[in-house]
Order: C-alpha cells, then structure tokens, then sequence
C-alpha cells in the first residue's frame, strides 16, 4: 500500500459496467459462432474479475486459461518494460483465442503479448480490453472490443489495483492524491 494519501472517487458504476458486460458478451459470441471451442485468455492479475464476468455472458464452450504479463510494479505508469511472469498452460495453436485485459494505456502490454501469442500460431486471435486509455498510448495497439473508453486518469477498482489493493471494489474509481 502507498504511503501517499489519495481519495478514491466513484468513475463507472457497478451497474454500468455489468451492461457492458453483457453487450460484449453478445457481441463476442455472434463474432465467433461456430467455433469448436474458445480459448479465453485473461492477463493477470487486473482482468481476473472482468474475466470472470466477460465468460459467464460468452455463449460458447470455452477454455480459459491465463498469462501474467507485468509493466506497472507498484507504481501509477508503466515502466514500459513488459516482463512474461507466467505463461500459458495450454496449446493455442489452430485455436479460437481471446485475449482479455483489463486496461490498454500505452499498448505496450497488449502489443508485447499479441505478438508473442501470434507466433504460436492460434487459427484467430482477438483482443476484449475492459478500458481504453487512447491519449496514453505510445504504440499501436487497438482491441477488436472495448468496454469504455477513458481519459487519462489513474483507475482501481473491478480488478485494477493501486500498489495490490482495492481490486475488490465494484466499481471503477479514479484515484486522486491529496498532495497533488
């Protein structure tokens, strides 16, 4: 936990993200109907919760398995380094694969992590991000679904976190410092 004072104010709802949710639930299951089974991969650890939610509203036989791909620590920016600390368990290649992630800021993350899954030669590779931080971006990276886009604001909550606290909160919160 940080030693800096900060107040959390509310940003996006419990309520606003669960309809969210669920839209790209459809809007993923009608993109892939037909498939045989969907391998849906959350980066750890800031999707684990949208995961959890983003399947249940998927309507096809799906697989999930996880990546942890590191470049915050605990700090508030990236470091812009992306370190693998866990890798896949499963085989995707020939698959059906959706990478889920809870935020694209500067697109290093997702990027380093397409690339590398690209390689292993997946039938179609596809990317969910819960948010969208488009003015921080400093490579392209672009998911194929978004559930909000958002300005440039420090953001916990709903399994992104603050130095590995508050991803328990329903919401998503933005994050203020009182020493600011």
């Amino acid at each position: 936990m940080s030693d800096r004072a900060y107040e959390i104010t509310p940003f996006i709802t419990a309520k606003q993200i669960a309809a969210r949710v669920e839209e790209l639930g459809r809007e993923i299951s009608q993109s892939f109907a037909g498939t045989e089974k969907l391998v849906v991969v959350g980066l750890l650890r800031g999707s684990f919760v949208f995961i959890a939610d983003l399947i249940r509203e998927i309507d096809l036989p799906c697989e999930v398995d996880f990546l942890e791909a590191s470049s915050y620590g605990n700090d508030t920016t990236s470091s812009r380094e992306v370190r693998i600390m866990k890798d896949l368990r499963g085989n995707i290649g020939g698959r059906d694969v959706l990478v889920v992630e809870d935020i694209v800021d500067t697109g290093h993350t997702i990027s380093k992590v397409m690339e590398m899954l690209k390689a292993r030669g997946p039938r179609r590779i596809e990317c969910c991000a819960m948010l969208d931080k488009p003015s921080r971006r400093e490579v392209e990276a672009k998911a194929s679904w978004t559930g909000f886009e958002i300005p440039d604001k420090f953001v916990i909550g709903y399994g992104l976190d603050f130095a590995q606290s508050h991803r328990n909160l329903p919401y998503i919160g933005t994050v203020k410092f009182t020493d600011e």
